[in-house]
């Protein structure tokens, strides 16, 4: 079923397979020796092989038995006394370590959060805790000080690579220039690298156009904005997505870059029209309609114009 899927065609199942940087991987060598590992937190943007990472380490490396928990959908204080704490309670049966991974932890209440650092104490001698999460900030800093982090975001030479080798296997035509463009767009997220390579790939060909439409089209969006005429834009920027293939965060990285380059508004409105995209750029990885809060940045740039 997941032939078709290049996301899960293409998924590192072992340690090998995942991109990471040596020292990273030497560590988790070690750890595979050891046939133990400490409490472990991967931190990162989504897409970079954080689960992946996560479930390599309890398949692959110390073959434990382990128990999986997307804490972003079961985030309540119930998760972990029924759940985590029962699991973390029994020693396994083989006398190894149990393993319970708290997939984008993030997502736990301050409650919930504050109980898991009491279960992570309390049996660390039998159970080993591996912590995935998107936000840094989001994690209460008593769960941070008892694991050990690590930084896998693969670098752009790395999900070039990586993006070469996919394109390869499946015999698609392609050119290095356009394999980057898609890199420079999207990376470190390799997932939505991956996605937008096998969406753009038509009878077995890369069709990805060198020339981007989008630079031209935030210039006409923001010429419009500053002439104070932003409530006939919605409308326009629905009608065209096709333009910026919906990704709404990726254009408002490239108004801010056309923004930071513009000549023709004042030093002081730059300066304020930059924070204010900024600051939209931050709530995009909270809102629940992207191009609502798109467009909301849109009118608060008007207003200080």
């Amino acid at each position: 079923m997941f032939n078709n899927l290049w996301v899960e065609k293409y998924r590192p199942g072992t340690l090998d397979d995942i991109m990471l940087p040596s020292s990273v991987k030497l560590k988790f060598s070690e750890y595979q020796v050891a046939e133990s590992c400490p409490n472990l937190l991967f931190v990162g943007v989504a897409g970079i092989g954080k689960t992946s990472l996560a479930k390599i380490t309890v398949n692959d490396l110390l073959k434990s038995q382990y128990l999986y928990i997307n804490a972003s959908d079961e985030n309540g204080i119930d998760t972990i006394r029924n759940k985590v704490t029962r699991f973390a309670q029994i020693k396994s049966m083989d006398g190894k370590i149990k393993i319970i991974i708290l997939d984008e932890v993030d997502g736990l209440s301050i409650d919930a959060q504050r109980a898991l650092r009491n279960t992570m104490e309390e049996y660390s001698k039998h159970c080993r805790f591996i912590l995935t999460a998107n936000y840094n900030h989001k994690v209460i800093p008593p769960l941070q000080s008892r694991a050990q982090a690590f930084d896998v975001t693969p670098t752009s030479s790395q999900c070039f690579n990586r993006a070469k080798y996919i394109l390869n296997q499946e015999q698609v035509e392609f050119t290095d220039i356009q394999v980057q463009k898609v890199v420079d767009a999207h990376s470190p997220d390799l997932r939505k690298v991956i996605n937008e390579l096998q969406k753009q790939t038509i009878a077995g060909k890369l069709t990805i156009s060198l020339t981007s439409q989008t630079p031209k089209f935030i210039e006409n969006i923001y010429k419009l904005v500053t002439d104070g005429k932003v409530m006939m834009l919605r409308q326009k920027i629905i009608e065209n997505e096709s333009v910026f293939n919906k990704d709404y965060v990726e254009l408002l990285r490239s108004l801010f870059n056309h923004v930071c380059d513009c000549r023709s508004i004042g030093e002081k409105v730059k300066q304020q029209h930059l924070v204010i995209i900024s600051e939209h750029i931050y709530r995009s990885a909270f809102v629940v309609d992207q191009e609502i809060n798109f467009f909301s940045c849109l009118v608060m740039l008007s207003q200080s114009t």
